[in-house]
């Protein structure tokens, strides 16, 4: 990528966001890593006067599950654009009574339930294994400053609750949803992990803003798909104004 077109700041679009309105596409990158190709090439442009790489999650025309996905690429590629700081949208089930469809929150910490995905650079290939530290999933001042965004744009926003990432693409039982509870998830999502900790190894400020587009299995009463399909179109315009508010100071421009 020539120096003009560098960013600080990406944004990882999961379901519901798989463009983003508005951005002023500069180059499409694509992006060869020692780990493969990411799952769609890095959109490099500007939106609202910033400077800012996309990355569609589930691939051009969402065609990858979340357990197909190679996170490890699509990190790596981010971090050797020059990207420091990372927001990654989640399209998330509600557990929690106070998440219900439509809201917005900045998660603060995750469980892992996913298996099978390759979840470390330290794979045996290298010269060293890095144990990463692991006590802030989300990087605190990323999160801040969309908390920060939200409430500047008068939009009710979560500052914290517990991530649970499942395995997917099916949607999970009422059981699994039950334990999920005791063990003290607020919402489900599918995309949350390896990402997260890959982004931790690399040192990249990552951090997420969930949106709840269901009630999780067995709580809620009505058509999950057609829950979803309503909560989505809902809640994008609250992400994409919490992200116009928070990006000026996530790419260092204030």
């Amino acid at each position: 990528m020539s120096d003009q077109h560098t960013a600080r700041i990406a944004v990882i679009g999961g379901t519901g966001m798989n463009q983003w309105p508005g951005l002023d596409i500069r180059e499409q990158r694509i992006v060869e890593t020692p780990y493969g190709k990411p799952s769609a090439p890095l959109l490099i442009g500007n939106i609202h006067g910033i400077d800012a790489v996309f990355l569609a999650r589930h691939g051009e025309g969402h065609t990858l599950p979340p357990h197909a996905i190679n996170y490890r690429a699509n990190i790596w590629a981010l971090r050797e654009t020059g990207v420091k700081s990372v927001v990654a949208i989640a399209a998330v089930g509600g557990i929690a009574p106070w998440f219900p469809p439509a809201a917005v929150a900045a998660p603060v910490d995750l469980v892992d339930y996913t298996w099978g995905r390759v979840h470390s650079y330290s794979d045996g290939s290298g010269d060293h294994v890095q144990h990463i530290e692991f006590n802030a999933p989300y990087h605190t001042r990323v999160r801040r400053e969309l908390v920060h965004a939200a409430l500047a744009a008068k939009i009710d926003i979560i500052d914290g609750g517990v991530m649970g990432i499942t395995q997917g693409p099916r949607l999970e039982s009422p059981a699994e949803i039950k334990r999920m509870q005791r063990d003290g998830c607020d919402m489900v999502g599918m995309t949350g992990m390896p990402e997260a900790a890959l982004a931790c190894e690399l040192g990249l400020e990552y951090a997420c803003l969930a949106l709840s587009v269901n009630w999780a299995c067995g709580i809620g009463t009505g058509e999950i798909h057609a829950e979803i399909a309503q909560s989505i179109e809902q809640g994008m315009s609250k992400v994409r104004r919490i992200l116009q508010g928070a990006l000026p100071v996530l790419a260092g421009s204030r």
